[in-house]
Formats: C-alpha cells, structure tokens, sequence
C-alpha cells in the first residue's frame, strides 16, 4: 500500500482528483494529484473505484487507459493519510479500497492499458501490474520497496507479478525493493513496449483504438480467458476456449466480421 517518500500532504476531497474522459469508445482513466506524484488518499481511491465501476456499465466503451497526470504514474498511498491519527487499519484499508479497485481493474469487460508515465511505486505499481497491457515511458519505473517502511506488497501484487514476470523475477522486485526501470521491465516482460514520453499518450490512445475496433463480446471473452490461464489445465482451458468460441460464433458480430472481410469494409461491430 504505501510507498517511503509518498509527497505531499493529503489533499481535500476535489473531483479533479480522478478525470475520466471518453472518446471514441475508449474510456481515459487519469490519476490527477500531479504535485503529490498522483499519491493515493481515501477520497482518491473512492473516485477511481466509482470511475472504473461506472466505465464496467458502459456499453460505448471497448477499452480503457490508466495514466498518471504530471511526472508520476502513481507514488502509492498517500504517507502523510497514514500518519494521521488513528488511521484506518491496513487489513480494513485494503478490503475496503485497494482491494475492490484491484478486482474493478480485473472484472472490467473492456481490457485496460496502463500508461505508465513515470514512477509506479507501491500500490501505484500493483495498479500497473492489475491491467491487461502495460506501456511504459523511457523515463518510467516500477517498485516495491515495502520493505524499507517495514510492511509487504499488497493490492495484489504478490499474484500478479509472478504471473508477469515469473516467480524468480518477481521475488527480485519485491525483496530487494529496487527500481525496475522501463528498459527492464520491458526485458523482463512486465511491459510490452517502451516509447519516449512526448509519444505516450498517442500510443496508448491507438493501442486503446485498436482494440475499441474490434467485437467487443470476442475481446472480453480473451480478457477472461486470459485470467483465467494459470488456474486451469490444459483440458479445462480447451474446454473454456470452445465454449467461448461457441458462443462469439453465434454471435451477430462475427456474421458481421465475415461480411466485411469478404465485402473489403471495415466491420460494424455492436456495442456489446
């Protein structure tokens, strides 16, 4: 949850915090404390679980983007919350916020793309490492030094990390606590491209455009089927694929995606 060196003072409650904007069936999730490296306070991750829940119900949208405002992507919990009196204890903080934010990022039914700016620290990494793709600025960084403030990586990180990068991989990044920069992640695998900052955001708008191009019934299937790999053998992982299969074959949309192939169009797709 929190990160050493989480800046700033926790501001008040401010709708600016957490900006949304949708284009194009591509919904833009920016964290807005620029001047706190996008540090996270109670008000903060009450408006982004609220954003990320209302984007789930929203039929126009086919993809989302996660980004940080300013230099950061996020610093992680805001330290200065934690040094108020009597403090929300971690176990009720963590089910009561990180943790819903972190299954709204998994059970959303678009994918989600984290554009990650600058310093992920802490949580602000786990939110990173909780999205479908990550793209990296040449200047980012990810780290888990929760060990230097005496406490462990949460918001998921313990399981999805691993699952990114391999046990091995993970263990170096949340042990020593150092900072994996973008050329390493990118080496690494924890994202799948790094590009110069001025070009981040373009990215990442047309990573989100591709797949907002796409049947969205098919792309959450993926999403889902993705989840859920490394829980299932290979034969329940057949036997999902063709259940999915069935059910996307039977679908308006790929009689659509047929039409246009064969008639040189781009396709039609429904809304969901």
């Amino acid at each position: 949850m929190p990160e050493p060196g989480g800046p700033g003072p926790a501001s008040p409650a401010s709708d600016t915090e957490v900006l949304v904007e949708r284009a194009d069936g591509v919904a833009t999730v920016i964290l807005n404390r620029p001047a706190a490296l996008n540090a996270l306070t109670i008000p903060m991750k009450e408006r982004l679980l609220g954003a990320l829940r209302g984007i789930g119900h929203d039929r126009a949208i086919r993809a989302v983007v996660l980004t940080g405002a300013g230099r950061a992507f996020c610093a992680g919990q805001d330290l200065k919350e934690r040094l108020a009196p009597d403090p929300t204890p971690f176990d009720e903080e963590l089910s009561l916020r990180y943790n819903p934010i972190v299954r709204a990022l998994r059970d959303l039914p678009q994918p989600v793309i984290a554009a990650v700016n600058g310093v992920a620290a802490g949580a602000g990494a786990s939110l990173a490492f909780a999205c479908d793709l990550r793209i990296a600025a040449e200047g980012a960084s990810f780290v888990l030094a929760f060990g230097r403030i005496g406490l462990v990586p949460d918001s998921g990180a313990t399981w999805t990390l691993p699952r990114l990068v391999g046990a091995a991989r993970a263990a170096d990044v949340a042990l020593l606590g150092e900072a994996v920069s973008a050329a390493e992640a990118l080496r690494i695998g924890l994202v799948s491209r790094v590009v110069p900052v001025a070009a981040l955001t373009a990215e990442a708008a047309a990573m989100a455009g591709r797949i907002a191009g796409l049947a969205p019934g098919a792309t959450t299937a993926t999403k889902r089927l993705l989840a859920a790999a490394f829980e299932r053998d290979l034969d329940a992982a057949l036997a999902a694929e063709a259940e999915a299969q069935a059910a996307a074959g039977g679908h308006r949309d790929h009689a659509e995606g047929l039409a246009a192939f064969v008639e040189k169009r781009p396709p039609r797709f429904s809304a969901g």
